[in-house]
């Protein structure tokens, strides 16, 4: 495994971290408790020692896992997780209150069975808190040492500068990938200006670009893609287009469409750690591989320009849920 540094933070992780919401959240119904301990154990057997968690996976189940899980290698792993929503719960509303962002953090420690938290971000940015406010009480809670590193999730520009002043942010967690570029135009130059790490989420676009979903694939009742518009039938089957690129790149590579959707993605910036999610351990190898591939000048702007006729459909999230981002 390779290893990069997010920023100017010096906190290094390894070169593709471990989403793990969809162990507990999100994507169905959650993977048997033991088969998620056996999968969290060997990523870290396979080299990666960055994990990403939340209170609101669950709520609390996806952190008490990961605790459970990685105790006994504690100190060879960093563990993010993240404060902002009331009562730990995504549906409920936002609250980064630095009362509650204290008390988010006092539980986690113990959900975690640990010391520190590596990195904490804020899920996302509450219009209700000053940033300064928010940014003010993790700063407090790295001078206790309970946090190491501040984070900010899905950000505006405005946003992150605000908090840096206050506190540096070591990185930014955002969606970002072949199908979702918007963090091109504002984001990546802001963060690369303030030597801020750049954590992409969904990096395989919620497992459209690993070839494995098409207009015909039914999703379990609690998947959430099932209120996603970039997952309709009909947006499905004119976003194949960007498969059938990563595929025939995958095949010039001996590669599969995922790795080089990963590989792409590490191909842009040096600060740029993604964190593809699993619950199969053949999909964990899968993906962790791609930081084997290197795309040479000559096959980034193949894709480049072969990416720039791609017209993707559909918004990335439905409107309630958008209103939290970019902000």
């Amino acid at each position: 495994m390779k290893y990069r540094k997010l920023g100017n933070s010096g906190l290094e992780v390894s070169s593709l971290g471990l989403g793990c919401m969809g162990l507990s959240f999100g994507y169905g119904p959650a993977t048997a408790h033991k088969d998620a301990l056996h999968l969290l154990r060997k990523a870290v057997d396979l080299g990666v020692t960055f994990f990403d968690t939340a209170e609101a996976y669950g709520p609390f189940d996806n952190e008490e896992l990961l605790g459970e899980a990685l105790e006994p290698v504690r100190d060879q792993v960093v563990i993010a997780t993240k404060f902002g929503f009331a009562g730990g719960d995504s549906k409920a509303g936002l609250d980064s209150s630095p009362k509650r962002i204290r008390e988010v953090a006092e539980a986690a420690l113990k959900r975690l069975r640990t010391d520190r938290i590596d990195l904490f971000y804020q899920h996302r940015v509450d219009p209700k808190v000053p940033m300064e406010d928010v940014a003010g009480a993790v700063k407090e809670l790295i001078w206790e040492g309970k946090v190491k590193h501040f984070g900010l999730s899905e950000a505006g520009v405005t946003s992150i500068r605000k908090a840096h002043a206050e506190q540096p942010v070591a990185a930014l967690q955002s969606e970002y990938s072949l199908w979702w570029r918007e963090p091109e135009t504002e984001i990546i130059p802001t963060l690369e200006e303030l030597g801020i790490g750049f954590v992409p989420f969904s990096p395989l676009g919620k497992g459209f670009l690993t070839g494995a979903i098409n207009k015909d694939t039914q999703f379990e009742s609690s998947d959430f893609r099932n209120i996603v518009p970039r997952f309709s039938a009909a947006a499905r089957e004119a976003n194949q287009a960007m498969v059938e690129l990563l595929s025939n790149i995958a095949q010039e590579k001996a590669a599969s469409p995922a790795q080089i959707a990963l590989a792409w993605l590490l191909a842009q910036k040096p600060w740029i750690v993604p964190i593809p999610g699993t619950t199969k351990i053949h999909r964990l190898e899968e993906n962790l591989a791609a930081a084997d591939i290197t795309l040479s000048a000559a096959e980034l702007s193949e894709i480049e320009e072969a990416a720039s006729k791609i017209v993707i459909e559909g918004a990335r999230y439905p409107e309630h849920l958008q209103k939290r981002v970019g902000n």
